[in-house]
């Protein structure tokens, strides 16, 4: 039994998607959410760039004593994990593994697409590890850089004419490559998800990464018997970007109002994560 938190960041609102699967699974454990919105996107910095902010998220994370840690966004899984493994005191989680297994075990023509940043798909972590598990799988990789811009803005309905642009913009190549699963590797995609299904046609099973990393963490944190035996849980918010545009594009994804739970620190190149 441990009654710590499980901390989640993410560039931004996109690993809320994760922390909502979180909660779903364990309604008993306390969630410690950062989104570095004023650092977002992740997507279109240096592997470097990268780094460095991932490390200043974990380091917000630690100091709110978390027991594990969930790196909610493709691009800093894809060009940070490995260094956050390295330092990390407590158990780090990626998006990229438990997202390829699903994709593994999900397809049937042996036909794989993939959905990311561009710095995720230059670091090509999706490609490698899916041809590990399986060699014979076909791959196909879409760098989609106005998607999580556009979620981050409250831009995701599938009737905005803005959405079915950029649909029909990145997703003609795996369509013509028949897959039949894809890999949403950055977690804000799963907020598109209603659109891609649609522009795919019926029977591609999308794959959230988010979530995908959710399952894995609540399997291990079991297996480990490290789950809290709180009778309730909860999730607290914490920003580095503005907080009125946080809460209201969170309302749109949650359907419901985090206000009261959302707390605003400053960036971290202006200091460590202290409170506004």
């Amino acid at each position: 039994m441990d009654k710590r938190p499980i901390g989640v960041f993410d560039s931004g609102l996109g690993g809320l998607t994760a922390a909502s699967e979180l909660a779903e699974l364990l309604p008993g454990e306390k969630i410690v959410y950062l989104g570095d919105s004023n650092n977002m996107p992740y997507g279109e910095k240096s592997r470097e760039e990268i780094i460095r902010m991932s490390r200043a998220d974990l380091a917000f994370l630690l100091s709110m004593d978390v027991k594990a840690v969930l790196v909610a966004c493709g691009t800093a899984t894809s060009n940070a994990l490995d260094v956050l493994e390295q330092e990390s005191p407590v158990p780090i989680y990626g998006v990229v593994e438990p997202a390829v297994r699903e994709a593994v075990s999900a397809t049937e023509n042996e036909r794989v697409g993939v959905l990311a940043t561009r710095a995720t798909i230059r670091a090509g972590n999706f490609e490698r590890l899916l041809h590990a598990v399986a060699p014979q799988l076909s791959v196909t990789s879409q760098a989609c850089p106005k998607f999580a811009t556009m979620v981050e803005d409250g831009i995701f309905e599938k009737t905005d004419p803005r959405v079915a642009h950029a649909v029909a913009e990145y997703l003609p190549p795996l369509r013509e490559a028949g897959v039949d699963t894809i890999i949403l590797g950055c977690t804000h995609y799963p907020l598109l998800a209603d659109i891609i299904s649609e522009y795919m046609g019926g029977g591609v099973r999308l794959i959230s990464s988010g979530a995908a990393a959710a399952r894995r963490l609540c399997a291990d944190l079991r297996d480990a018997d490290t789950l809290s035996d709180g009778a309730c849980g909860g999730t607290r918010y914490f920003t580095t970007g503005d907080g009125g545009a946080f809460a209201r594009t969170a309302a749109l994804m949650l359907r419901r109002d985090i206000s009261r739970q959302l707390h605003c620190i400053e960036p971290f190149d202006k200091g460590p994560g202290r409170m506004v």
